[in-house]
């Protein structure tokens, strides 16, 4: 009975096997695919003209408070004292740590300045489909211009870095939104008039419309100080169904600074070719306080998702928490969890195996192990991938190993090929073997 107890006990105090909520272990093969992804992120934005760069994994907890929203900068912020009492905070997105950076240098630099970044984050939120409390991101910004041409740009990167996976047709769109806008409209349905906390809760309601059951995304509304004039007004806004529907229904808003970009932004792209890939949305918010111009969220439209992949926009204002003086900035940020759902999703996941590069040499005879050895680091040094055996194996286990490994080439090295001074490397796919020199 003592004993049962003991063994009770040390079972209780074993530690899980299991990584901890809401983050993921990633073995190799999951790992090549995420690799595939993030490398294929990294070539679309170096194509543009994008350079990579990195903050530290922490900031200062107030950095996300000031501006993320009351989401990743408030409830899912995580926290922790160091150990000189200063707060600090793991970074649940990038924009303020790279706009922190761009501050220190920005009065000295060569503008535009175009920088992107893959980078892990962490979220003290409910994980679900599509969405981990720790998640990658790639973050790309244009700072120092405040031209259209730099929402254009940010806008066919976003694109391309979709299309480079090669989607089928109708498998996603870019859908775009104003802050200006928006603004325009809320100061017609007398937001303007309200303190900067109550708009400030209209505009987070609205970001939730799509989430929300109607009574409750109205009853925010009315508690923010709308009147029923304004809210009919918003109703119409996020009812409408493009550029050409919001003017008949808010013929106000046509000539108004929102509606002129978003108008611009749309033919531009649709003359670049994309015509099919973009819409108007009077729905995308995006829920971060920073943003002051156009808004776009990358839609995945497969029927199981159904989702935005990511978003982004400009964000001209940041720089000012930081006590700098505010600098144009725009800007998006596709997460790793939806991507790649889309991509599984659409059948285009990318199929990676190192294998291929990958040359397999058993031990096949305890007498060689020196030799082997000499081979392996001489096939490395002629830049070649060697998985070296480590324990002696008979030639059928061998080649039953490289099969189970997937690796294509193995490396052919026993007693005759010894007195032969050669090796034979043997392709596991088509059977053929080819004979190599190889004497120490």
């Amino acid at each position: 009975m003592v004993k049962l107890k003991k063994e009770l006990i040390k079972l209780k105090n074993m530690l899980s096997l299991k990584e901890p909520k809401g983050t993921k272990d990633w073995f190799p093969e999951e790992l090549n695919i995420r690799q595939a992804i993030f490398s294929t992120w990294r070539r679309v934005c170096r194509r543009y003209g994008f350079e990579e760069y990195l903050s530290p994994l922490v900031e200062s907890a107030d950095v996300y408070r000031a501006k993320s929203g009351e989401d990743v900068g408030g409830k899912e912020l995580l926290s922790f004292h160091d150990l000189g009492g200063r707060e600090l905070a793991i970074r649940p997105e990038m924009t303020p740590s790279v706009t922190r950076m761009v501050a220190k240098i920005y009065h000295s630099a060569q503008k535009p300045i175009k920088y992107f970044s893959v980078a892990n984050f962490m979220r003290n939120e409910k994980p679900q489909r599509g969405r981990n409390r720790e998640f990658w991101q790639l973050n790309c910004d244009i700072f120092g211009s405040d031209s259209w041409r730099a929402d254009l740009e940010v806008m066919q990167l976003a694109l391309d870095l979709v299309l480079e996976f090669k989607p089928p047709k109708g498998s996603f769109c870019l859908a775009l939104n104003s802050r200006n806008l928006l603004d325009q409209m809320l100061n017609l349905a007398g937001a303007d008039r309200l303190s900067e906390e109550s708009k400030m809760m209209v505009v987070r309601t609205l970001d939730k419309w799509q989430k929300m059951k109607k009574e409750q995304l109205l009853a925010r509304l009315k508690e923010a100080g709308l009147k029923t004039t304004g809210i009919e007004i918003v109703e119409n806004f996020m009812n409408s169904s493009s550029l050409a529907d919001l003017a008949k229904k808010i013929p106000a808003l046509k000539n108004s600074l929102g509606f002129g970009e978003l108008d611009k932004a749309l033919f531009m792209l649709s003359k670049l070719g994309y015509q099919d890939l973009v819409e108007f949305n009077p729905a995308v918010i995006r829920g971060f306080d920073y943003y002051n111009g156009i808004v776009f969220e990358m839609f995945d439209k497969h029927p199981a998702n159904n989702r935005a992949m990511f978003g982004g926009g400009r964000y001209n204002g940041l720089a000012e928490i930081f006590g700098e003086k505010n600098f144009p900035a725009v800007g998006f940020a596709p997460g790793d969890e939806t991507f790649r759902l889309f991509l599984e999703s659409w059948n285009i996941l990318p199929t990676i195996t190192y294998s291929e590069k990958l040359y397999f040499l058993p031990l096949l005879d305890k007498e060689l192990e020196f030799e082997s050895l000499a081979l392996a680091a001489l096939l490395r040094q002629e830049g070649k991938d060697v998985f070296m055996g480590l324990e002696l194996q008979k030639m059928s286990k061998a080649l039953e190993f490289a099969n189970k490994k997937n690796i294509e080439m193995v490396i052919i090295f026993a007693q005759a090929e010894k007195e032969k001074g050669e090796y034979k490397i043997k392709n596991m796919v088509t059977g053929e073997e080819i004979i190599k020199k190889f004497k120490i």
